[in-house]
C-alpha cells in the first residue's frame, strides 16, 4: 500500500469517541515497550509520526492517526507497564476496554505486537481472549525478530502458533529495519 497521508488527528480519552463510525480502523495493542509506536512509524514510513518514548508507559490516551482519508491507526496505551501504579494500570485497562466493547466502528481490525525476543506472555493472552470476543479479524506482528536467529525464530513462531486460535494471522515482524511491512499490508487489505 502507498502512503500519501499519515497524519495524527487526536488522543482520544474514555468517553470522547468523536470520529466517523464508518471509517475503518485498525487497533494497535501490546505491552509497554513492545514498539507498538515504532511499529505504526515503520507501516507508515514516518519515523516521527508515532511518539516514541525511552519511558514505558507513557501513553496515557488513545492516539488516532488519518491514512489516505481511508482508515485510522489507532495506538492504544500499552498494557502491563510493572513500574505504573496499580491505580495507572487499571485506568489503562479500562481505557482499552472501553474502546473495544462500547465505541462505535463499522469495521475495526486488531493488531496484537508481541515481542519475539519475549514470547508471548500472559498479559498477551488475557488481551487476546477479550479480542477474540469481538469477532473481528485479528493480525499479530512478532516485532523484534532482528533480535532472533532463525532458529530462535522459527522456535518462538511455533510456540505462538501453539498458544493462538487458528484465526489469528501472524506475521513475523521487525520495526528497526521495516520487515514484514510489505506482509502486512498485503495482508490488511484496507
Amino acid at each position: 500500500m502507498k502512503i500519501t497521508k499519515a497524519q495524527f488527528v487526536k488522543g482520544v480519552v474514555k468517553g470522547k469517541d468523536s470520529w466517523s463510525p464508518a471509517m475503518p480502523q485498525v487497533a494497535f495493542y501490546g505491552r509497554s515497550n513492545v514498539g507498538k509506536s515504532s511499529s505504526i512509524n515503520a507501516l507508515v514510513n514516518n519515523a516521527s509520526l508515532a511518539k516514541t518514548s525511552g519511558m514505558p508507559g507513557k501513553t496515557k490516551e488513545i492516539n488516532l492517526f488519518n491514512i489516505n482519508d481511508k482508515f485510522y491507526l489507532v495506538d492504544l496505551p500499552g498494557y502491563g507497564f510493572a513500574r505504573g501504579s496499580r491505580e495507572e494500570q487499571d485506568k489503562i485497562q479500562d481505557l482499552i476496554s472501553w474502546y473495544v466493547t462500547e465505541t462505535r466502528v463499522d469495521k475495526r481490525i486488531h493488531v496484537l505486537i508481541i515481542d519475539a525476543k519475549v514470547g508471548i506472555t500472559d498479559l498477551d493472552l488475557d488481551t487476546l481472549e477479550f479480542l477474540y470476543q469481538t469477532e473481528d479479524r485479528i493480525i499479530m506482528l512478532l516485532n523484534k525478530i532482528d533480535r532472533l536467529n532463525q532458529s530462535e525464530l522459527a522456535k518462538v513462531k511455533t510456540s505462538v502458533r501453539s498458544q493462538v486460535a487458528g484465526m489469528v494471522e501472524i506475521i513475523p515482524f521487525s520495526a528497526k529495519n521495516r520487515k514484514g511491512v510489505v506482509e502486512f499490508w498485503k495482508l490488511l487489505a484496507i
